[in-house]
């Protein structure tokens, strides 16, 4: 059995925070042993995105289902500043908050297409394990030969074994909310009930 020594930073809107999010982390750390934790770090109201719920009501949904998890953490530090952190930031961060573990961080195949542009793209590819979940028809093997600074560090970036089978989104459960349409079964009980107690998203 591997030794628990790295820490999965999850970071994303959360808006709403739904089952599939809670079981991709689950599947992180069915799929790798060496896993201890994984850090659920929701993006700043303030980051580019249309329709972002309140920063407080989006870190609360999340904490209702993850203080019952002991694997899993809630992080605010990209909650507290001026403007959303880039990703990079907020793996060095979380690498203070977690001395001597290795970082990693889970993202989309659809973010890996875009990875090569972001803030120190290299140092991030670098310095810390990719973890990819594919989408749709994506693979990630053509997406890696497509660019050459992903290719270049190939051996840190890694798939889950399985794709993502479901086409439930936050965007999908917004809408559904919009509409009057019951959310029940895609959204964990706490955050149904939570949504519907602060009229969000309606």
């Amino acid at each position: 059995m591997k030794e628990k020594n790295s820490i999965v930073v999850f970071g994303g809107s959360f808006n709403p925070p739904h089952n599939s999010h809670f079981s991709i982390a689950e599947q992180v750390l069915n799929q790798y042993e060496e896993v201890e934790k994984i850090v659920f770090v929701p993006v700043n109201k303030k980051y580019e995105k249309d329709g972002l719920e309140e920063n407080k009501h989006r870190y609360n949904m999340l904490k209702l289902v993850i203080e019952k998890n002991s694997k899993f953490v809630l992080s605010d530090i990209d909650m507290n500043g001026e403007r959303s952190l880039y990703t990079i930031e907020t793996l060095i961060e979380t690498e203070k908050q977690f001395p001597n573990k290795e970082i990693w961080f889970l993202i989309g195949s659809d973010n890996l297409k875009e990875l090569h542009t972001w803030k120190k793209a290299e140092e991030l590819l670098s310095k810390y394990k990719v973890i990819v979940m594919e989408r749709n028809q994506d693979k990630i093997e053509d997406i890696i030969n497509q660019n050459e600074l992903l290719k270049m560090y190939k051996e840190n970036i890694n798939k889950l074994d399985e794709k993502i089978k479901s086409n439930i989104s936050s965007s999908y459960i917004r809408s559904q909310i919009k509409k009057r349409k019951s959310t029940r079964y895609i959204l964990p009980d706490e955050i149904f009930e939570y949504i519907n107690e602060n009229n969000l998203y309606i």
